[in-house]
């Protein structure tokens, strides 16, 4: 049974590679008037997280015994998208949030305007990273994980849950719908992750299937835990305001079932999601580790 220890380790490495991608791959200002742009691209990929969904990606190719290196800036580029998202979440037309990773959201410590460039330029440089040929890889493959993640990114997966999320703010929901909204919201860039990395390596449709799975019910896990923490942690703990559920009169799991249940519909989630990865072998065991990781995190 792997120690904890050794999976903390697993994504510290990870968090070092994509950064050292991140810095490798932005774009630096040849004119001034492009230097507050690149400076906040910059200030807001390079302001730490856990790099979550490169970890993911990582750990997939390792599921698949493929090596990391050709595959660096494409997982960086996910870092990139999912920056983005935060970028525009914060914004006063989205969530309206100060505080970011423990330090002022972009649009605060720039402008909205700036704010809203750098989000726009990153998602668009990641998809131009995303193209540049890999090697090791057939071009269509990499074609199909391109698009894969353009379509979970997207009007697929992730924007279609937030506008989702924001069209029903204020609305009693079912626990049903909270799940489809998940699924976009949170459990499309996970399942972008994953996929992506598994087309690459050449992963066959019932592979991919069994990954989509896994990562959805790991997304809905990670949502929940995070309704959870935004009523019960600090500001302090999370590195960002705590509160914005109720402030945006949004329904989530904590407050559609309470904490404690809302704890336990996670763990069940993380369970489910685990299960999924049973025809793979031992070299998924990575894979297998963030569901609990992501159900006993405190940020």
């Amino acid at each position: 049974m792997m120690e904890r220890r050794d999976f903390s380790e697993y994504l510290a490495q990870a968090a070092r590679e994509t950064e050292q991608a991140l810095d490798a791959i932005l774009p630096e200002p040849e004119a001034a008037a492009e230097r507050q742009l690149y400076q906040a691209m910059r200030y807001s990929v390079l302001a730490g997280g856990k790099r979550l969904r490169p970890a993911l990606f990582f750990a997939t190719l390792d599921a698949f015994s493929a090596p990391r290196a050709p595959f660096f800036h494409f997982a960086a580029a996910l870092e990139m998208i999912h920056t983005y998202s935060l970028i525009h979440d914060d914004l006063p037309a989205m969530d309206d949030d100060d505080l970011r990773r423990g330090q002022p959201t972009c649009h605060k410590a720039f402008d909205e305007a700036t704010a809203i460039l750098a989000g726009d330029a990153l998602l668009t440089h990641a998809f131009a990273v995303m193209a540049r040929p890999i090697l090791q890889v057939p071009a269509e493959r990499q074609l199909k994980a391109l698009g894969t993640v353009s379509w979970l990114a997207g009007v697929g997966g992730m924007v279609v849950g937030q506008a989702a999320e924001l069209a029903l703010s204020g609305q009693p929901l079912a626990r049903a719908m909270l799940d489809c909204i998940y699924a976009k919201k949170t459990g499309a860039l996970f399942s972008a992750a994953v996929s992506s990395a598994a087309i690459l390596c050449g992963a066959s449709d019932v592979q991919l299937h069994a990954l989509g799975c896994y990562a959805e019910k790991m997304g809905l896990a990670f949502q929940v835990i995070d309704d959870v923490l935004d009523m019960e942690s600090t500001a302090d703990v999370l590195g960002k305001p705590v509160g914005s559920d109720e402030k945006n009169s949004r329904y989530t799991y904590a407050s559609l079932l309470g904490c404690d249940a809302a704890r336990h519909a996670a763990q069940t989630a993380a369970e489910e999601a685990v299960g999924y990865l049973v025809d793979f072998d031992r070299r998924a065991d990575m894979l297998r580790q963030f569901p609990d990781f992501f159900v006993n995190r405190i940020s």
